[in-house]
């Protein structure tokens, strides 16, 4: 035995061992590459041709097993049973190929925008760029940059912005006289927007006028759609269809997963309103709520802290925490905390966030939910998602336990406020709220510069933790919705196409496919069977990248599968004429098999890039059908220069130079 081969049995020998390890350890993915390298360096110390022959045909083996094994539980789906997938394989492989709407059907989701919501973020907006001309008219602030905290409490001694509707604002002086700085320039400057109203002494009213409110609920139902349109995109190759309907945003998503049913709408529904506002934590509101009006039996109770309120100064601050009952979900817990402090008298410019309290279990080692606790918060929020332009997620192991969090990137326009921001509060606490939730409120050390901040994960395991991250970067990056969703109706629908049109497209795409596989074998005999082989090969590779991204199957995406095959058979088409052509030359059929394959290389890529583009093209611009069309014929071009030219020559190689045979079998006349 050569050292060569001896060397590669002690790889899969090696192999095999790291496979029965993985699958001790219950690493699937790890067991079937190690099994698949067993499959590898068996065949590369068979005793046939030479090393390099023998290591690219075990590779060929490697992928075509592989592919099978990924679409072990499609196949079981597909043949209703038919083909039975091991337990422990569907338990690794939760992706498959999905049929599409127009297939199988799919759920329908239809959410309601809540357009007041994105009518009072316009009318906040408004109200501080008053209190920034009030500012400026009375002396407080110079107009550059943004009013600072001991800025606004002197403008709060002299007026009152409040906001009573929610598109309405009311400007109250406390000297009527006062009344003046409301002049023909401030009112200008609003005018566009908003309708000045008659209110009481020392007081002024806008409403934003109704041809703006129309534009901001239309607007803001476009941007949701667009948003969530983004959303399902990220999700992969799901062909869903998005739509609208007055404020309805109308979600038809094919497959029967119920699991991935879940994932999708709780990634829909995410507002991702992100926003940084600053505590105020000398106040010290929840401090002066009486001990009466504190439900002990709703276990909530008042606690206190040191808090940060300045280089130098610390201060004693209350909070409310509530307590989780058992048997009550989270959700619940809030909702009971939020009907107390909705009794609560909260000032108009002040809110009351509310986070999570978790501990840790001493017996399992893992973090568990305790309940809630409270921030008071001032309402305006310093700087907002809108300011964000990437997120990716990341790992800190820099502590010892890896901590999983998302890092953010601003906008030059964002960058530049939130260093003003927390150059402006350094050593107070700002906080981090993610949809309504407070997510942390860490203490701001120094000014932060260069656009860059960073949003935690919590303290969850390892996993949940990524997948947080996962579904937090993928609403940020995606963007966040301009006004919350509610969901106001959902049910299961059938196919869009009957069975009529499927069952004939299907049989229209098989026979096709069907005929072309037929002229190969009779035109080119033994090497049609091998053309015919490796398109086999190639449709088997589609499906099985298809079903790693939990690809959707549609009509129009047969179609794109039936063209694939008629473009790999093209390319074998192209080989075995130039075979044919070097053969009649008078060439040995080595000779004749190595020049075919090098002739024919340069067309055969000539025109599979071209169509690689056009594909490239539609799916950047399509949608729907158009975009699964081109996704489709995207994979089988990648997968037809791989079986069509790397697979077909090996076959060709084994006949010229291991069985040497004397006559090769490419059509009638040979």
């Amino acid at each position: 035995m050569s050292s060569s081969r001896r060397n590669t049995l002690i790889l899969a020998l090696a192999c095999a061992i790291g496979a029965y390890l993985s699958y001790r350890a219950d690493n699937f993915w790890g067991l079937v590459i190690l099994g698949l390298g067993v499959v590898w360096a068996l065949i590369g110390a068979l005793p046939i041709m030479d090393g390099a022959w023998r290591s690219k045909v075990g590779f060929v083996a490697a992928v075509f097993f592989g592919s099978l094994i990924v679409l072990w539980p499609t196949f079981e789906g597909m043949s209703h049973g038919a083909i039975k997938a091991p337990a422990y394989v569907k338990e690794h492989i939760d992706f498959g190929v999905v049929k599409g709407l127009d297939l199988q059907g799919g759920l329908r989701l239809v959410y309601t925008v809540e357009v007041e919501e994105a009518i009072r973020d316009k009318r906040d907006k408004f109200a501080d760029q008053m209190r920034q001309e009030l500012a400026v008219a009375y002396g407080i602030h110079t107009g550059e940059g943004l009013l600072k905290r001991d800025e606004l409490q002197k403008l709060e001694e002299k007026v009152h912005v409040s906001a009573p509707e929610s598109a309405m604002l009311r400007i109250k002086f406390k000297d009527p006289a006062d009344v003046k700085y409301i002049d023909d320039r401030f009112a200008k400057k609003f005018s566009a927007e908003l309708a000045q109203l008659k209110g009481g002494e020392g007081e002024v009213v806008f409403k934003i006028r109704s041809e703006i409110e129309t534009q901001i609920r239309d607007k803001a139902v476009a941007q949701a759609k667009d948003t969530v349109n983004r959303r399902v995109d990220e999700l992969g190759l799901r062909e869903a269809s998005v739509t609208t309907r007055d404020e309805d945003i109308i979600v038809e998503v094919p497959g029967q997963d119920e699991r991935a049913f879940n994932e999708i709408k709780e990634i829909i529904r995410r507002t991702a309103r992100l926003e940084f506002k600053m505590l105020d934590d000398e106040a010290d509101f929840f401090g002066k709520i009486p001990e009466s009006e504190v439900p002990a039996s709703e276990g909530i109770e008042i606690r206190w802290e040191n808090a940060p309120a300045g280089p130098g100064k610390n201060v004693k601050t209350y909070f409310a925490r509530i307590n989780k009952r058992e048997n009550e979900s989270m959700n619940e817990t809030l909702e009971r905390f939020k009907k107390w402090t909705s009794t609560l008298n909260v000032p108009d410019d002040h809110v009351i966030g509310f986070e999570k309290i978790e501990d840790m279990d001493e017996e399992t080692g893992k973090f568990v939910e305790k309940g809630w606790r409270t921030f008071y918060l001032y309402s305006r929020a310093e700087v907002t998602g809108e300011y964000i332009t990437d997120a990716q997620r990341a790992v800190n192991t820099q502590s010892g336990m890896p901590e999983v969090y998302v890092a953010i990137t601003f906008s030059p326009a964002g960058a530049d406020r939130f260093e003003e921001v927390t150059g402006a509060n350094v050593q107070r606490r700002f906080a981090i709220i993610l949809d309504d939730i407070v997510n942390s409120a860490p203490v701001i050390k120094t000014k932060i510069g260069g656009g860059h901040a960073s949003i935690t994960m919590g303290s969850g395991d390892p996993d949940t933790q990524l997948k947080n991250a996962e579904k937090l970067e993928m609403v940020l990056r995606s963007g966040a919705l301009p006004a919350p969703i509610t969901p106001s109706n959902e049910s299961l629908i059938g196919p869009t196409l009957g069975e009529d049109a499927i069952t004939k497209g299907a049989l229209g795409a098989a026979a096709g496919a069907g005929l072309v596989l037929l002229f190969m074998l009779f035109y080119y005999r033994k090497s049609g069977v091998v053309a015919d082989l490796a398109v086999l090969f190639n449709l088997l590779l589609q499906l099985a990248i298809l079903a790693s991204f939990s690809g959707t199957l549609t009509l129009p995406g047969i179609a794109g599968l039936a063209l694939s095959i008629g473009i790999a058979v093209d390319a074998n088409v192209l080989i075995n004429e130039r075979i044919r052509e070097e053969l009649r030359a008078g060439r040995t059929v080595r000779a004749a098999v190595e020049a075919g394959y090098d002739k024919a290389f340069s067309a055969i890529v000539d025109g599979h890039v071209t169509i690689f583009i056009s594909g490239l093209i539609l799916a950047q611009y399509g949608t729907g059908p158009v975009k699964g069309f081109a996704v489709t014929l995207i994979i089988g071009i990648v997968a037809s220069l791989f079986t069509g030219v790397f697979c077909t020559r090996l076959v060709f190689d084994w006949w010229a130079r291991g069985a040497k045979v004397k006559r090769l079998s490419v059509g009638a006349e040979f």
